[in-house]
C-alpha cells in the first residue's frame, strides 16, 4: 500500500501597490537633438541609444515617456529636465 502525501504550500505574497507615474517629454522648436539626448542621459540615466530613440519619438510623435517611477522619484528628475529648458511633466 502506498501513501501519497500531499503537501500544500501556502505562500503569502505581500505586495505593496504603488501608483507609478511617468515623466512625459514634449516636443519643442527650441532644443537641439544633441541637447535633448545629453540631458536624458544625464538626468534619466539613459544609454545613448535610449536617449536618441526618445528624442526621435518626441520629434515625430510630439511626446514620449522617458521615465517611470513613483512621484517622489520622478519629481527631482522632472525639475532637472525643466531647468535644462525641456518641456516635461509628470502624469
Amino acid at each position: 500500500m502506498s501513501t501519497k502525501e500531499k503537501i500544500q504550500e501556502e505562500s503569502q505574497v505581500d505586495t505593496l501597490e504603488q501608483h507609478l507615474n511617468e515623466i512625459v517629454l514634449f516636443n519643442d522648436d527650441v532644443n537641439s537633438f544633441d541637447h535633448v539626448i545629453d540631458t536624458l542621459m544625464y538626468v534619466c540615466n539613459h544609454t545613448p541609444e535610449q536617449a536618441e530613440q526618445c528624442s526621435i519619438l518626441v520629434h515625430y510623435k510630439g511626446k514620449c515617456t522617458v521615465k517611470t517611477g513613483t512621484y517622489d522619484e520622478l519629481e527631482p528628475k522632472c525639475s532637472k529636465l525643466l531647468e535644462a529648458g525641456l518641456s516635461a511633466e509628470i502624469v
